[in-house]
């Protein structure tokens, strides 16, 4: 097969690859510049030029099974204005998990979410 001069001997050097281990170097090569972007995209937020209201008070009704764990409700910016999330049980992610819940904080002349996780 005759190739160009484009790539010299890496072209040819990958031409002659089976198929499944030019798969696996496109893969293998790929994979760091995605995770270089998804950890970019990670540190994206929102600025929002005012503080979000007091958080609603909500009654927390008895949980559907035993071991699920109450989440509360927050305050979302949908770009326009701040919409409430109200509270939800859920199934922990793992044994003694802790729920931290998110919270607004000022930043500068701004407020920013801090997302909730959980904690061990």
């Amino acid at each position: 097969m005759a190739t160009g001069r484009l790539f010299g001997r890496l072209e040819v050097f990958l031409w002659n690859l089976p198929m499944t281990r030019r798969s696996f170097l496109s893969v293998l090569c790929a994979a760091p510049l995605t995770l270089v972007a998804a950890s970019s995209i990670a540190r994206v937020g929102v600025v929002v030029g005012f503080a979000p209201p007091a958080p609603i008070a909500e009654v927390v009704p008895p949980p559907p099974a035993p071991g699920y764990i109450w989440q509360p409700g927050y305050w979302s910016w949908n770009g326009v204005q701040y919409v409430w999330v109200p509270g939800e049980y859920v199934v922990p992610p793992y044994v003694h998990a802790v729920w931290v819940p998110g919270a607004w904080v000022r930043r500068g002349r701004g407020w920013i979410w801090i997302a909730g996780h959980w904690r061990r």
